[in-house]
């Protein structure tokens, strides 16, 4: 097997937790956490020395290191695009994660960008190829006939207890409906996939508990372009213990598709995908309900390092979902302009 390839992190906030995620699990044989950049000295001092790899103040300092032909940024959203663009330009791959970015032009400026230079990007959520769980979703809609998209509904929740700290978590204009924005992305990812593009949104948000400026509790409502409507609950104030479950319910005109509406144990859901369909047909006898279960040990959102390595390593062609991404930034677009104006917002691509 060839050796690891290096790869350097940028921003070691939530970037910290995935370096040591890799660093320590199995695609360490894949990867080599090599280099960390981050403007916060101690933390960047901390992590350097706990794992003993090289540190940078700079993005351009990192890029100049001939030795890490591969890059981890994990910044906040808002102006992504352009440090991706210094990172593509550089010649290097990138792993970056969810929201992709507040601007859905320049998310999509730098990813045909990136298209046309032969570069990698790849985010956790939408992942460059749909999960199981969704593919099997698809493949009960078309085998059982079920007819056209109706109506959804998506919940991602866990408990914080989350004081302000002066980050752009604290900032609605580079955090918008923050709970949606920052988990529930999963969700619409997830929705955007199986029922298509959103024509227009609007936005409930509140505080429940919160010490942040920005919300705990919010939902978004969506209006596909097809007919179909549906919405996303992503709430920081429920434990149940069903955290980052992504529970999904999509109503088509013959059946019903449910991801995760069972109970799972204490802190388990996130773990695994629990699908079932329930469908009406008619027999000799009258009509019935038939159901079908379909389980995996699949999660939703995680970081898909084996196809990343496979696509920067050139032993299968991967292409990034451009479009997927696109339009969830411009939905995450309309739903700021939703959550300031109180109204219905369109969604307009770029």
């Amino acid at each position: 097997m060839n050796a690891p390839l290096n790869i350097g992190f940028v921003g070691l906030g939530w970037g910290a937790h995935i370096a040591g995620t890799l660093a320590s699990g199995p695609a360490s044989r894949l990867f080599t956490v090599a280099a960390v950049c981050d403007t916060d000295a101690r933390r960047r001092a901390e992590f350097s020395a706990r794992h003993r790899v090289k540190a940078y103040t700079g993005l351009d300092d990192l890029l100049a290191d001939r030795d890490v032909p591969v890059i981890g940024l994990f910044s906040g959203p808002a102006g992504r695009a352009e440090l991706l663009r210094r990172i593509i330009r550089a010649g290097k791959d990138v792993m970056t994660t969810k929201p992709f970015e507040l601007d859905p032009a320049a998310a999509r400026s730098v990813l045909e960008e990136a298209r046309a230079l032969g570069r990698v990007i790849h985010v956790n959520s939408p992942p460059p190829e749909p999960p199981r769980y969704i593919a099997q979703i698809l493949q009960w809609r078309r085998e059982h006939d079920l007819g056209r998209p109706v109506g959804c509904h998506g919940e991602n929740l866990t408990t914080y207890h989350e004081k302000a700290d002066g980050r752009w978590l604290d900032d609605p204009a580079l955090c918008p409906a923050a709970p949606v924005f920052r988990i529930g992305i999963y969700t619409l990812n997830d929705l955007l996939r199986l029922f298509g593009p959103v024509s227009a949104v609007n936005v409930m948000t509140s505080r429940i508990r919160t010490g942040r400026p920005t919300p705990d509790n919010a939902q978004l409502g969506l209006f596909f372009a097809s007919g179909a409507i549906g919405s996303v609950h992503a709430s920081f104030c429920v434990d149940d213990g069903q955290h980052y479950a992504n529970a999904l319910t999509l109503h088509y005109e013959r059946g019903t598709i449910t991801r995760n509406i069972l109970p799972a144990g204490y802190g388990k859901a996130e773990q695994r995908t629990h699908l079932r369909l329930v469908r009406s047909t008619v027999t000799k006898d009258g009509p019935e309900v038939v159901v079908e279960n379909w389980e995996s040990g699949e999660p939703s959102g995680s970081y898909e390092w084996q196809a990343f390595h496979d696509a920067v390593t050139g032993r299968r062609k991967i292409e990034m979902p451009v479009d997927e991404i696109v339009n969830a930034t411009a939905v995450v677009a309309a739903m700021a302009r939703a959550e300031r104006s109180g109204a219905t917002e369109r969604v307009f691509l770029p």
